[in-house]
């Protein structure tokens, strides 16, 4: 499995956001600037992020962007598989259950699936506040 830019960029915009104020909206620009990403593609990603409600958007003088939730209310798994879609390293395991027609006999589907499960536990284990806490030395998630 690879996690594509959108992926990738989606956290740091989300991280980004949980480092300001959680009461400012914050400035799409101000977030493209510190992140180093193009102003033009993080709008296609906030777009997907606030439709879903993982952020609040307000137009105009004062607008911006700023988190639904607290940090520790986001998994880093929630947000990748908005952006992803799931975590599957095949194409059988995308769709629930499973329909291909070679299943019943496939010596490798559990193979898949188990990295699939690890993948998600992995990443669902892991929220924003963890991020924010590495910064200072914890290392939480790491193996």
């Amino acid at each position: 499995m690879k996690i594509s830019t959108k992926g990738r960029y989606a956290v740091r915009v989300m991280l980004d956001l949980a480092k300001q104020s959680s009461e400012e909206y914050i400035p799409l620009l101000d977030i493209a600037k510190r992140q180093g990403i193009s102003e033009k593609y993080l709008e296609s990603i906030v777009a997907v992020l606030s439709k879903n409600d993982f952020l609040k958007s307000l137009r105009g003088k004062g607008g911006g962007y700023k988190l639904v939730k607290r940090p520790e209310e986001y998994t880093i798994g929630s947000i990748l598989k908005l952006m992803e879609g799931s975590f599957a390293p095949v194409a059988c395991l995308e769709k629930k259950p499973n329909r291909c027609e070679r299943a019943a006999e496939c010596e490798t589907l559990k193979m898949w699936a188990g990295l699939e499960k690890i993948t998600e536990e992995y990443f669902e284990g892991i929220t924003l506040a963890d991020l924010m806490e590495n910064e200072t030395g914890a290392d939480n998630y790491v193996i």
